[in-house]
């Protein structure tokens, strides 16, 4: 396992995360231009059913660019289970950690994610997403496929491959997870995170700080 850098110099693990959040801003904004007329699951839909809202964000002239982006990034927390993910990175060592260390780290994970997310908010336009299918995913999970289209890259045989794991939470759907060209953001984090934790005696206090100064890096 590679070690987890906390240098100004981002790691594969921080720019799939922001790749992955310009995938979910791309969903938003151009999936109506792309998705099938009728999603083909439900998980499909739910994906659809979120195109207008980003859009209305988006598209509103009436906000500056801060208002903007303050209210995209609430969009992108009611659409997105940053805390599953969150929870899950951690791994094992989440067991031994108090709930108060548990809380810390969720929300220092969240502010790094929206850090990042922040960061790549204004470097794609033009791409739009094509939902190509989807597979459930027992017991309540679909991953939904789509390919990133690039207009600059028209003839490209190998578009950009961006999957959606969608969970059904007591009849609320979420995203959980995200890969691009098959590596998964939560695989990816929780392999160096708890290589990290296992470098520094379990100490989850110590990786919450380091989240958040590489927060502040990035930022």
């Amino acid at each position: 396992m590679r070690k987890l850098s906390f240098g100004p110099k981002r790691t594969g693990a921080t720019r799939l995360l922001g790749l992955m959040f310009a995938a979910l801003i791309l969903t938003v904004c151009f999936a109506g231009l792309s998705a099938p007329a009728q999603a083909a699951t439900p998980a499909e839909q739910f994906i659809s059913d979120n195109v207008q809202n980003g859009l209305s964000i988006l598209i509103n002239k009436q906000l500056t660019k801060d208002q903007r982006r303050t209210q995209f990034q609430g969009f992108l927390l009611g659409l997105t289970d940053i805390k599953a993910i969150a929870e899950y990175t951690l791994g094992q060592y989440r067991r031994t950690a108090s709930p108060g260390d548990q809380a810390a780290f969720d929300d220092a994970f969240k502010d790094y994610a929206l850090a990042v997310y922040q960061s790549y908010f204004d470097k794609f336009s033009g791409q739009t997403l094509q939902v190509t299918g989807s597979y459930p995913l027992p017991p309540d999970e679909t991953v939904v496929k789509t390919v990133m289209i690039d207009p600059k890259k028209a003839n490209d045989p190998k578009p950009l491959q961006v999957n959606f794991r969608i969970a059904n939470k007591n009849g609320r759907l979420a995203v959980v997870d995200f890969s691009v060209e098959g590596v998964w953001l939560g695989e990816m984090e929780r392999s160096e995170f708890t290589s990290y934790l296992g470098q520094n005696n379990g100490d989850v206090p110590t990786l919450t700080a380091m989240l958040k100064k590489k927060a502040q890096q990035i930022k």
